[in-house]
């Protein structure tokens, strides 16, 4: 009995342990099973290009758990080599518009300057043609006040006027005769630029006429010269005899020595003594 019951245990070993082996083995496989149809939508999610080592290390690095640090990098350094490419070309065109704009600010200082340049010649321009404006109006008033005293340096006005009678036509002075001249002589302060006209007329006709007109005419200018100190060069006489003057409407002849004198005064000196 005993060696029975010891043969049954010997042979029920064996099969408990398969039982226990398989009832492991199922709930594994079942969980493989499971496994699987989740691995298989990532794999399909791969690109088909992948082959190889990246293949068969997958996504998450089912060969090498670092795996995955390696797949990602390779697929990151072309992105990071056009990454500094696009650097590199920023870099350049950044120093390319810094040198555009450094050029562009160095005209534009440069135009402002030579417009500068430009606006203070045109106001040193503008001023120069100011003062010759001036001068040239300097100018015409004066070459107008030359004018005016060209054509007054022959332009005479009356002051004054006097006739001296001599008795029986002799070269005597009376005193009614000094006494004209005298007052003629006084009006003669403090004037320039006169003459004094002298006409001498004689009853005497011809040359005799003459000759005593010319006596009397010498009587007065030397009246003046010796007691008044008139200038000579300022009395101009004539001596008509018994001719008339221009101008001289009367009808009777003279009877007796005349002689008439006229103060001329010039316009500018007058205008100058005022």
């Amino acid at each position: 009995m005993n060696a029975e019951a010891r043969t049954r245990n010997l042979f029920a070993r064996p099969f408990a342990i398969l039982v226990l082996a398989s009832a492991v083995a199922i709930p594994a496989s079942l969980a493989q099973q499971a496994a699987e149809p989740q691995a298989a939508p990532v794999a399909a999610q791969q690109p088909a290009q992948a082959t190889g080592k990246a293949a068969q290390e997958g996504f998450w690095g089912r060969v090498n758990p670092f795996a995955r640090k390696k797949w990602v990098n390779k697929r990151i350094d072309p992105l990071k080599d056009h990454l500094s490419e696009l650097d590199e070309v920023n870099a350049r065109n950044a120093r390319d518009i810094q040198d555009v704009d450094g050029r562009a600010q160095a005209g534009i200082k440069k135009a402002q300057g030579s417009a500068d340049a430009a606006n203070q010649a045109a106001n040193a321009a503008g001023d120069q043609a100011q003062k010759a404006n001036a001068t040239a109006l300097a100018a015409t008033g004066r070459v107008n006040q030359l004018n005016s005293t060209v054509s007054g340096l022959d332009t005479y006005k009356q002051a004054g006027e006097a006739d001296v009678e001599f008795r029986g036509g002799q070269p005597i002075l009376s005193v009614a005769a000094r006494k004209q001249l005298d007052d003629l002589a006084a009006s003669l302060t403090g004037r320039q630029g006169y003459i004094v006209e002298i006409e001498a007329h004689s009853p005497l006709a011809g040359s005799a006429g003459i000759q005593s007109s010319e006596r009397l005419a010498e009587a007065v200018k030397r009246y003046l010269v010796t007691e008044h100190q008139v200038p000579v060069y300022r009395m101009h006489s004539v001596a008509l005899g018994n001719a008339k003057a221009a101008g001289d409407d009367s009808t009777k002849p003279a009877k007796t020595g005349t002689v008439h004198l006229r103060l001329m005064e010039n316009s500018l000196a007058a205008q100058g003594a005022a």
